[in-house]
């Protein structure tokens, strides 16, 4: 029977985070480290939002393609959002269809026209600003520099800085977002100001603006938020109240689940939609949704934010994350709802640790947890120890998704955004599905199917 939605107040993850206030990023490596940024609106509610899904599509490797740390490009662009379209938060019978094109939309395009550095005197610097925005990513439309000129997309404070070298006159290209309300853009000049502005067709434009909504667009309301469907669509729950807490508040109560959180990842797409992924094995291999992304080109696109957490239990500080990007899609598959990746620049995440699909087939009644991204908030977790995991344990071993038996049923919270998270079991600490459906019960993908179809590729 399902259960009522319920709404509770948050504190770290119901908040906005500023652009202003930084320090350096968290070393993860002693569990020290200041925090950056700063979470505002205190006692703003979290409520259920959608999440749908692609149409069935499989990828395999592209001929002579490595996953093995390859070197991080800025390429790709952000394809405008489609426009939002009104949907009911009532939740709908489990047996519904998944809908076409489902992430759920944190952020907006704007469209900008700044130049830098063309003319004598013209400005070497620019700031893009927009009061309470979670972060800010830049679209260069050109990037004609001298030999040694480069770039710098920063916050003011430099504690979190992008560099972004000469290249052609042309360009197309996505900065790294910055973590914040507010970016930097700075031009380096090799060759001093003055060859450089002799040379009238030299410059960098940039054209675009993708800005993070601020919580309070996402709370108002957060149905608007996701992108239209084409069919029937199933959503994230949250199962009568939430029991989910930040990740920080299991530090001391369940040091394992806390450290096990360190694996997953916020993953930004195309500048302006969101899920949840997470590192599976020790290789350079990241899991989410094969609703979230399918291509390689679509992983170019992609942001992937580690260590995105609160800094204290009921905090309003945050760790800079640690932010690569996605490489190469390895393997996916609609039925089984997953997508197997890889990232670059993998030598900067592997300190966050990985997680282990577990072969064994779930039990009903095994107590679970879910660390997970939900509304793009910090790193939270749903099923505490302490309640003896509450809700959060398997309903249903053989819960059909996609397909008959496809699937493991819970009622463990999660909201928009939780799409590819990890759920793993209390009693091996391995994951046990991956989170793809909501309607409470809400499921995931047994993992020891797609332990069997990933097997040498792991």
């Amino acid at each position: 029977m399902r259960r009522k939605t319920g709404i509770v107040l948050g504190v770290c993850a119901a908040l906005v985070l500023a652009g202003s206030s930084g320090a350096a990023a968290l070393n993860y490596a002693s569990g020290d480290g200041k925090p950056v940024g700063t979470w505002q609106e205190p006692d703003i509610s979290r409520k259920p939002v959608a999440a749908v899904a692609k149409a069935p599509e499989v990828v395999s490797p592209a001929p002579g393609a490595k996953a093995s740390d390859p070197p991080v490009k800025e390429t790709g662009k952000v394809s405008a959002p489609v426009a939002a379209s009104s949907r009911t938060t009532e939740a709908l019978p489990e047996s519904a269809t998944v809908a076409d094109g489902g992430r759920q939309r944190v952020g907006e395009l704007l469209h900008v026209d700044k130049l830098l550095g063309n003319l004598a005197g013209g400005p070497e610097t620019e700031s893009f600003t927009y009061p309470g925005a979670s972060y800010v990513k830049l679209h260069f439309d050109r990037m004609a520099m001298l030999p040694g000129d480069y770039v710098t997309v920063s916050n003011p404070s430099k504690t979190e800085s992008y560099r972004y070298d000469s290249t052609s006159a042309t360009a197309d290209k996505w900065a790294m977002s910055v973590t914040g309300d507010s970016a930097v853009l700075e031009m380096h000049r090799a060759a001093g100001n003055v060859v450089s502005n002799v040379l009238g067709n030299l410059g960098v434009g940039v054209d675009q603006v993708a800005k993070g909504f601020t919580r309070q667009q996402l709370q108002a309301e957060p149905e608007d938020q996701m992108l239209p469907p084409t069919r029937t669509g199933k959503e994230e729950s949250v199962c009568g109240t939430d029991t989910s807490k930040d990740a920080a508040c299991y530090k001391s109560s369940d040091p394992v689940a806390y450290t096990k959180s360190k694996a997953i990842a916020r993953l930004l797409i195309n500048g302006t939609e969101l899920c949840t992924g997470w590192r599976v094995g020790p290789k350079n291999r990241m899991l989410t949704n094969n609703h979230c992304f399918t291509t390689s080109a679509e992983a170019y696109d992609t942001e992937v934010w580690f260590n995105y957490q609160c800094a204290t239990c009921g905090g309003y500080d945050v760790f800079q994350p640690t932010k690569v990007w996605g490489s190469q899609v390895l393997s996916t598959d609609h039925t089984y709802d997953y997508t197997l990746f890889s990232v670059g620049n993998f030598a900067t995440i592997q300190k966050f640790g990985y997680l282990a699909l577990d072969t064994a087939r779930p039990a009903k009644g095994q107590e679970l947890y879910v660390p997970q991204h939900p509304a793009g908030e910090p790193t939270r977790i749903a099923g505490s120890l302490g309640e003896k995991a509450g809700n959060c344990s398997v309903i249903d071993p053989n819960y059909t998704g996609y397909t008959a038996g496809s699937d493991v049923s819970y009622l463990c919270d999660t909201e928009g955004g939780s799409s590819g998270s990890p759920v793993i079991s209390r009693k091996t600490n391995k994951v046990v599905a991956l989170h793809h459906f909501g309607g409470c019960p809400n499921s995931g993908v047994r993992a020891d199917l797609l332990a069997a179809k990933l097997a040498k590729l792991l």
